[in-house]
């Protein structure tokens, strides 16, 4: 939620500057939001390939619920990733 929340104040920042013609703010609101959308993303995709990984452990173990945590955190990581 934090990259999230840092992608907001960026895009903030970045229509500020576009309104008030200020270069640096807008550029400063452009650089944090795309910085905290990538982080964002990269955190998606680990969580969405431990998730693979802990779904297939738990399908070799014959553990139920460690597949199911395993599906339910890629999906979580889907979410994440795509926005």
């Amino acid at each position: 939620m934090p990259d999230r929340i840092d992608e907001l104040k960026g895009r903030v920042k970045e229509a500020a500057g576009k309104v008030t013609d200020d270069k640096g703010l807008e550029a400063e609101g452009k650089v944090q939001a795309e910085g905290a959308r990538a982080g964002r993303k990269i955190k998606g995709a680990a969580l969405e390939a431990g998730g693979v990984i802990k779904e297939a452990a738990g399908k070799i173990a014959g553990d139920e619920r460690t597949e199911a945590e395993g599906k339910a955190d890629q999906l979580r990581g889907k979410v994440e990733r795509t926005g």
